[in-house]
Order: structure tokens, then sequence, then C-alpha cells
């Protein structure tokens, strides 16, 4: 495991301790290194959509709980935010909510000669993810995604 996985990994449970707080689901917390600089980065969600209190109300408390457990050895800047529309699609329960909607799927090994699809999410049927990629329905063991996103033509 990587030592950034390894600090996702202790991060997370305090992010979800926080979304539990604000009633607010965490969809991702990735920690990044950019132009030799350090990143945690905390994305947000709630049905509704979160705005700008939201982010500013999660921030503050999970500042609190990271200076409290000092999980992080170096410095690094903290951002928290929306998924954006093209959302991470990490959790069954994210494929089962946004079914009807379209996603980008990509998979670790080659299902029907390919390793990427996009369509319409269908949801989940005995524990595989259910697409629609233009060739009739498709079903993607879930531990065979790599990746999945929502996406959102401009």
């Amino acid at each position: 495991m990587g030592r950034n996985k390894g600090i996702e990994q202790k991060v997370w449970p305090l992010a979800d301790k926080v979304g539990t707080e604000l009633n607010l689901e965490v969809v991702e917390v990735e920690f990044v290194k950019e132009a030799g600089k350090y990143f945690l980065r905390i994305y947000i969600d709630k049905p509704e959509g979160v705005d700008l209190d939201d982010c500013q109300a999660f921030s503050e408390r999970i500042g609190v709980l990271l200076d409290e457990e000092d999980p992080i050895p170096q410095a690094y800047y903290l951002e928290v935010s929306s998924p954006g529309v093209e959302r991470p699609l990490k959790k069954l329960s994210d494929f089962e909510r946004f079914a009807g909607r379209e996603a980008q799927i990509k998979t670790f090994a080659a299902i029907d000669g390919q390793k990427q699809f996009k369509g319409k999410l269908l949801g989940v049927r005995d524990g595989q993810v259910v697409i629609d990629a233009g060739k009739g329905e498709l079903q993607i063991p879930v531990e065979q995604i790599a990746k999945a996103h929502l996406t959102f033509d401009f």
C-alpha cells in the first residue's frame, strides 16, 4: 500500500464522522502531491447538492479533528468541495442511486473485448453493475471496476 493510500485510510473515518454529524456524505478522500505541495481533498455531497456553507462547516470541523489526531506527518493544504457533475461512483449504492444517468466505467480486465464503457446506468443486479452501453444490457462485476464516474455532455 502506498503512503498516500495509508493516509487516505486514516483520514476517511474522521471525514465520515464529520459527515455524519453534518448530514453529509463523504464521496472521496484523496491525498496527492502536486507541484511539490501536498493536498488533502475531501469531496462531500448530499441529495440536494452541497453549497459553500456546507463546505465551510465541514472544513472547519475536519480541520479540528485533523489537528487533534494528526494523521498526516507533513504540511498540506486542505480542500473540501462537491464532487461535481462528473461525480465518482464508488459504492454499490452509488450505482443504484444514479440509475438512469450516463456514466463511464473502466475495468481492470477486458469484458467482451473492451475495458471502457460509456452508457446509461441501469442499477445493480446480483452484485453486478448493469449498464446499457448501446449494445443492450451489460453486467460488470463490481470487483472488476477500476474507476467509474457520472458523465455530463456540455
